[in-house]
């Protein structure tokens, strides 16, 4: 079940252009039974690798702005790669107890993950009333949002493990006034950057099994080749709201799986 949910996960991002990572760490967690923590390390690679794969068919259409990138990736980067090396072991095993249940490190972060999922499923779901527009616009640049928002977006990423292409994106068209496909092949740049720079924060004294991350790896891969495949027969716009629903099921399930059945 794991691996073939890894394959759904490469579908998902090859298919609706992103939103198939949010799913990677609880495949991890509960069907791979990985522990929470090490689960948003194992995303870190697993996004990132798949988001090297997505772009490069924006890449061949000139769907890519690499100074948007740049501007937008370097503080994202930093703040990943700062969070993953300090801020995440720097968090206690156990947080704090309300009666008999206690927060750990573990719930924290997956409840934290659940609530990300959620927003990211309500930017699924909505209509566009301005779908895309796609005219070409003077770029600018709005530097102090976009540090904000870049730093914003890498903390949660080295959080939670999550590519965050649900807050780039939006970003992306607004504060750098891209036109919406360009600004989804540049944020898939962005988080396969920052996701792969992430991971390589981690700390030394992590223990990860690189056979088993490599298989999950390979198998989200031969998802999103067919997703990429599928795309250009299917309109994965019309599919994303159906999939934004599954997200937030998913991530109310976790909310509840945490708090009421741990």
């Amino acid at each position: 079940m794991g691996y073939l949910a890894s394959i759904f996960i490469g579908v998902a991002l090859g298919l609706i252009g992103g939103g198939g990572s949010i799913l990677t760490v609880p495949v991890l967690v509960y069907l791979f039974s990985v522990d929470a923590v090490l689960a948003t390390a194992y995303s870190l690679f697993i996004v990132g690798t798949t988001s090297v794969i997505g772009s490069f068919s924006y890449f061949k259409k000139g769907l890519v702005n690499i100074k948007t990138a740049v501007v937008f990736g370097i503080p994202s980067i930093a703040a990943v790669f700062l969070t993953r090396a300090f801020i995440v072991p720097a968090i206690p095993q156990e947080i704090f107890s309300i009666g008999n249940f206690t927060v750990t490190k573990s719930i924290l972060l997956m409840l934290l993950f659940a609530v990300l999922m959620i927003f990211a499923s309500y930017s699924m779901i909505k209509k566009d009333k301005k779908c895309c527009d796609e005219e070409p616009q003077k770029q600018k640049f709005n530097y102090p949002l976009i540090l904000v928002e870049g730093t914003v977006v890498g903390i949660l990423t080295g959080l939670v493990g999550a590519g965050g292409g649900f807050l780039i994106i939006p970003a992306l068209v607004l504060l750098s006034k891209l036109p919406m496909k360009e600004a989804v092949g540049t944020s898939l740049v962005i988080i396969a950057a920052k996701s792969l720079i992430g991971f390589f924060g981690e700390s030394s004294e992590t223990a990860i099994d690189y056979i088993f991350l490599a298989n999950v790896t390979a198998f989200a891969i031969v998802g999103i080749i067919i997703g990429m495949a599928l795309s250009k027969k299917i309109d994965g716009s019309k599919l994303k709201p159906a999939f934004g629903w599954f997200v937030l099921v998913v991530g109310i399930y976790i909310i509840i799986k945490e708090t009421l059945l741990s």
